[in-house]
């Protein structure tokens, strides 16, 4: 028997498997293929206040190593969310954390106010998707439009606040304090990188939007090194993702410093990989005489 019990902020998680926001929708269609039960946590899609359309398609592209998208953030806004879905997901025995984005910090703070009243107990700050022309990124591109937000948020949520850095910095490290000094209890990374693909037959980008976010196997060594400079910058928990397709990766992020691991294109192409995920490190836990999972949080070796 193993543990594999983690603690982000204020939750417990039974394990460090969750999924990805935007990969797994509001969790029902795959309750079809998947026990939600089982999860360490469900991260949903993003919400905004109000419902949001997103890029007009082609928005998702396949490459070689991974995913090329360029949603947009579309999703089916608060009240929507709190009226229709949240019950639903209420039902399984799994943590939540809703990912939540604005284009302005007072948006923010409504969503995490109204959310904190729904009985919601986590949020993550998305200030990283690339694929908007206002809002979020702006956030996670500039240290001090994050510290006010961070600071706004911390101050009118009392639950577990985790902030989704964004890999289009310089230093990610400087971002982590910053996230850390204003409050979170949790960082999350890495989102998309910032990609393109162009169709040489039409001489057109694939892609509605020209560019979109790379996600997959492609970014993984990039999503583990940032995962491992952070884990020696902050002392708050790391929820690490970008490309996760299998336990070994998994177990690769938290070898290199992360306590939560987040699924996202691996969704797509099977629906059941968190599952196989947690069964897989399970299986290394046995195998290799490891008791407690936090025997293997930033247990890497240099």
């Amino acid at each position: 028997m193993v543990n594999t019990e983690v603690t982000i902020g204020k939750l417990t998680l039974k394990n460090p498997v969750m999924t990805a926001s935007g990969t797994f929708g509001y969790g029902e269609e795959y309750s079809e293929f998947v026990d939600l039960s089982r999860l360490g946590a469900l991260v949903v899609k993003g919400i905004s206040l109000k419902p949001m359309e997103g890029n007009p398609p082609p928005r998702i592209s396949e490459t070689p190593c991974g995913m090329l998208n360029a949603i947009g953030l579309q999703n089916i806004g608060l009240k929507k969310f709190i009226n229709e879905k949240l019950p639903f997901i209420k039902g399984f025995d799994t943590c939540l954390i809703v990912n939540i984005l604005g284009r302005t910090i007072d948006e923010y703070v409504r969503l995490s106010t109204e959310l904190e009243a729904s009985g919601l107990s986590a949020i993550e700050l998305n200030v990283s998707c690339p694929n908007v022309k206002s809002g979020g990124i702006e956030f996670g591109t500039s240290q001090k439009a994050l510290g006010r937000l961070t600071r706004k948020v911390r101050k009118a949520f009392k639950g577990t606040l985790i902030v989704k850095l964004s890999p289009k910095v310089s230093d990610i490290r400087e971002f982590a304090r910053l996230s850390e000094a204003e409050g979170a209890d949790a960082i999350s990374l890495i989102n998309t990188v910032p990609a393109m693909a162009i169709n040489i037959k039409t001489r057109m980008p694939v892609l509605s939007n020209v560019t979109g976010g790379l996600s997959g196997p492609a970014i993984k060594p990039i999503a583990l090194r940032m995962v491992w400079e952070v884990a020696s910058a902050v002392k708050i928990p790391i929820i690490g993702m970008g490309g996760i397709m299998n336990a070994s990766d998994a177990i690769e992020f938290i070898l290199a410093g992360a306590t939560g691991v987040a699924v996202g294109t691996s969704n797509f192409r099977n629906p059941a990989s968190v599952i196989e995920i947690i069964d897989g490190i399970e299986s290394y836990m046995r195998e290799n005489g490891i008791k407690h999972i936090k025997e293997l949080i930033r247990g890497i070796i240099c």
